[in-house]
This record gives structure tokens, sequence and C-alpha cells, in this order.
């Protein structure tokens, strides 16, 4: 997994070397990384990018200062840590996911823009297609199109045959909110499915959300599109309808 890692952090930096090489001997060149996570989540995918950037020649604190921004979360606040890179004039940034690459796209149409884990690229704008992307935005992306998220409902039904209410939790603030919702009602109708949407920007949405599902007597919760995620035993905790049988699944792409 850490080579694959090393992999996609050396595609960084190939696309990033051109620039850096415009810079002056002895020159600290700047180079943005935005995420909307946290400072601890994922450092190996931080340590990938470092070392695919030294197996270059790019070290940091001797040629390159890498100017880290976490939103913590928060998507929100991605719009103001990207304009904060482009203030410091950084020679790229490197957005992950979908909401950190959107929000550099729209702080800057010159910096260079190298996404990672980011769904549907075209929809969204931030690339012309996925051969010729155009613009200042390039890199990697899990995902061609919202035909994926329905995914998850469609192996639920696989997993529990005789369900009917679903809880969707989502969060209205990732970019990609509205369509994929928009392609969950489609697949819902296609297998028949009732859907509750719910949405949570943090974890204090978690209690309305939860008495919301124990009102609708939600029988199964899909937790999607960058939706903070309540934890297993606070599932367990907030069980809509007070079984004690039950399941837990998880569905992502393998980023590493």
């Amino acid at each position: 997994m850490i080579r694959r890692a090393l992999g996609v952090a050396t595609l960084f930096a190939f696309l990033a070397v051109p620039l850096l090489a415009e810079a002056q001997p002895g020159d600290k060149v700047r180079i943005g990384y935005l995420t909307g996570g946290s400072d601890n989540a994922n450092p190996q995918f931080r340590e990938a990018f470092r070392q695919g950037l030294r197996d270059l020649g790019w070290i940091g604190g001797q040629n390159i200062i890498v100017e880290y921004r976490f939103a913590e979360g928060r998507l929100d606040r991605l719009p103001d840590l990207a304009a904060e890179l482009v203030r410091l004039k950084v020679a790229v940034i490197v957005a992950t996911p979908t909401p950190a690459a959107v929000a550099a796209r729209k702080a800057t149409a010159t910096i260079p823009i190298v996404m990672r884990g980011v769904g549907d690229p075209v929809g969204l704008g931030l690339v012309a297609s996925l051969g010729r992307p155009g613009g200042n935005v390039t890199g990697l992306s899990y995902s061609v199109g919202m035909d994926t998220i329905g995914k998850g409902l469609e192996l639920l039904k696989q997993a529990v045959p005789k369900v009917r209410r679903v809880t969707i939790l989502s969060n209205p603030a990732n970019p990609v909110h509205v369509h994929a919702v928009e392609n969950l009602k489609g697949v819902a109708r296609s297998l028949g499915l009732q859907l509750q949407l719910l949405e949570a920007r943090g974890p204090e949405a978690f209690d309305g959300a939860f008495a919301a599902m124990a009102r609708e007597r939600s029988e199964a919760l899909l937790v999607d599109l960058r939706a903070p995620v309540p934890t297993g035993s606070r599932l367990r905790e907030q069980n809509p309808q007070g079984r004690q049988a039950g399941g837990l699944t998880c569905r992502a792409a393998d980023k590493v």
C-alpha cells in the first residue's frame, strides 16, 4: 500500500517539477497542500508525498517549503484556506479531497492545482475531460461520474434484501452533494427503497439526525458525501430500532 502511495506522490512531484525548476539557485519554493481533513488524519499520504518529492531532489526546509492547510473537517473553511495559499504565492497547490480541489480552483485560475481523491472532476467543472484536462487542474480521480455513489445502496440491498427504509446522511457543504443526492434518489426508486435525507456538517448534528431516524423508523443508515462519520459505539447507542443485532460495513476507494 505504501509503495502505491509513493507512486501517487511521485506523480504529484513530477507534475510540479516544471514550475519548481524555474526557481533561482538558493531559493526555497513554496508548495501548498490543502485538505479538508485534520493534521493527524491519514499521515501516510503526506509522508508518501514528501517521499515522492525527496526522490526527485526536493527536500523540505532545503529547497522547498510545504505550506499545509487543514480544514479539520469544516469544509466551509476551505475557501479561506485556499485564498491564504494564493496570497502566499505558492508554486503549486496539492488539493484533497473533492471540496478542497473545488475551493482551490475557485481561488485561482493560474496556480497549477494537483488534485487527489476527487469525484467527478468533469461534472464539477474542474477539468474539461479526463484525457485532456486543460486549465490549471490535473491529478487523480477515484470516480468518473455519479454512478458510483448509488453503488452503496445497491450493495446494501444485496446484503439486506428486506430493507425498505434507508437514511442517507450527507454533508451539504460537499460540492457534489446535490448531484449525488439526485443519483441516490434514482437508484432508490429502482430498488424500491424509501429514502430519508438528512444533513450533517459536523458531529453536533448527530443527535438531531438520530432522533429523526427514530421517528421515521429507519432500517439502515448510509453515510456518504463526506459527511462526518459517527463512531460504531455512537451508532449502537442511537440504534433507531433498538435492535441487538446489526452490522457495520465500509466501502471506499483504495487511495494508496
